[in-house]
């Protein structure tokens, strides 16, 4: 008797409730995009209500615009709570002051890792939490960088925080196996958003960027976007606790 043959997991996400932080523009944007058109019913949360509505609006049906502050963790807590559950968070949110380790003041260490990490880890908590009380399955994505995996110049806070936040992801990715929920990192390079945009201006730093990346261009937006959607679905159903490197080869020497 021929044996069947193996079927390819789906990637499609529909019927499926999704989050985004920080989703008004550059990779937020773009990983709302990507669940959308998946099939997911996205929310895209930030603080600035004028970029998610005109985002939302260009998405549809499927997507819906909350004001957040992800730093008020009271405000956190609540909207999770007042929430039906969602099956995939893509924690995305965060920020960058890269100077000499030497210039670094408390303003700017508290600033980068209070967003990078502590809010991080509180959205996490709570949209795990409301997940947990419901029974829902899913998926946790938190966007690390390249730089939670390797040194930098000029980026001592920025390293500390994702290399903290690999190490998160491992750790809250065992607490919640048993509850089916699967917590995962997506790792990207330099990737050019409306952010970075101004910083390849300079012609040095984008020589410095291109000699690192091995297959010789800057990361796009559009470049995670397959990566996003792989981690959300069920294509991806036995990773948990691991890290998506999306780095064109920067981290392979």
């Amino acid at each position: 008797m021929t044996e069947p043959l193996p079927q390819t997991p789906s990637f499609r996400l529909d019927g499926k409730r999704a989050v985004v932080t920080g989703a008004g523009r550059g990779i937020g944007l773009a990983a709302a995009t990507a669940l959308s058109q998946a099939g997911a019913h996205v929310t895209l949360v930030a603080r600035s209500a004028s970029e998610i509505e005109a985002a939302a609006q260009q998405l549809g049906d499927m997507a819906v615009a909350v004001t957040l502050d992800v730093s008020d963790l009271a405000c956190v807590s609540r909207f999770f709570e007042c929430q039906e559950p969602f099956q995939i968070l893509v924690n995305n949110a965060g920020t960058n002051r890269p100077k000499p380790m030497w210039e670094v003041d408390e303003a700017d260490f508290d600033a980068v890792l209070d967003l990078n990490l502590k809010s991080a880890f509180f959205v996490a908590q709570a949209c795990a939490r409301r997940m947990i009380a419901s029974g829902t399955k899913g998926s946790l994505i938190h966007m690390g960088s390249q730089m939670g995996h390797v040194g930098g110049p000029n980026r001592s806070l920025y390293c500390a925080s994702k290399w903290a936040l690999e190490g998160l992801n491992k750790a809250i990715a065992l607490d919640l196996a048993t509850h089916g929920i699967r917590s995962n990192t997506i790792a990207p390079t330099f990737i050019e958003t409306p952010l970075t945009r101004p910083f390849f201006e300079n012609e040095d730093f984008k020589a410095s960027v291109l000699r690192k990346i091995k297959l010789g261009r800057i990361g796009t937006v559009e470049d995670l976007m397959g990566a996003i959607v792989f981690l959300a679905s069920e294509a991806s159903a036995l990773m948990t606790g691991t890290s998506l490197v999306v780095d064109g080869g920067w981290t392979a020497d």
